[in-house]
């Protein structure tokens, strides 16, 4: 059975689409803030995500993007913003498509449909453990010791890249590829100030890094 994760603040809209949606034999998960549907994203690992982006607490857009640091299940953006710069800042954040409200519940089911067989196997890591530290790609935050260990947007980034490619080694230029902007220089020997930021951070012995591991020439690798 197909699940689908719907984040909607407005509970009758919300309510309507879930009865909709079990009658069409689809397992229903309901999340009516940003931080419901991060957590709930996480913890029950649906196949498809209906997100609106007006939500109560988070933007839509942050939720989605928080989404796409660890996920690549499918999210469906159904949204009362109706404007063609909202559609591309979606999609080229990572939804898989977008339904303007109001909207006709055969064409959302036929999007949905649609979505579902994008499904990859195998699933994702929403926690990758280490044996210094905790990386939580679901919430955006790395423990140590049980204490939240604060990074700067570019030091996550990194380890957010080298987690969820945990034990695969990931060169150089894709790491460029991955981090660019324009407060990213595109030389080797930042990448390397940055790798020993995080080691001083995260490692229990930076000079003999045990986790975030250097393949000389080539590029880093996250060791659980």
């Amino acid at each position: 059975m197909t699940r689908v994760l719907i984040v909607e603040d407005d509970p009758g809209l919300a309510r309507a689409l879930a009865i909709t949606l079990r009658s069409q034999r689809y397992e229903v998960v309901v999340a009516g803030s940003g931080a419901a549907a991060i957590d709930a994203a996480a913890g029950r690992h649906p196949d498809v995500v209906v997100l609106d982006l007006g939500l109560p607490d988070i933007d839509g857009m942050d939720v989605l993007r928080a989404l796409r640091g660890w996920s690549r299940v499918p999210v469906v953006v159904l949204s009362a913003r109706q404007g063609a710069t909202d559609k591309v800042t979606a999609l080229d954040a990572g939804a898989d498509d977008y339904v303007t409200k109001p909207f006709g519940m055969d064409e959302l089911l036929a999007r949905l449909r649609a979505a579902a067989r994008r499904v990859e196997p195998g699933g994702e890591l929403a926690v990758v453990e280490t044996g210094a530290f905790t990386v939580d790609l679901a919430r955006r935050r790395v423990t140590r010791d049980g204490e939240e260990v604060r990074l700067t947007p570019t030091e996550w980034r990194i380890l957010e890249i080298l987690a969820r490619n945990v034990g695969r080694m990931v060169g150089r230029q894709e790491l460029f590829r991955e981090l660019r902007g324009p407060n990213v220089p595109q030389e080797p020997h930042y990448l390397r100030v940055f790798l020993a930021q995080l080691r001083a951070k995260l490692e229990e012995d930076p000079a003999q890094p045990r986790h975030l591991i250097t393949e000389p020439g080539v590029g880093y690798r996250l060791v659980p």
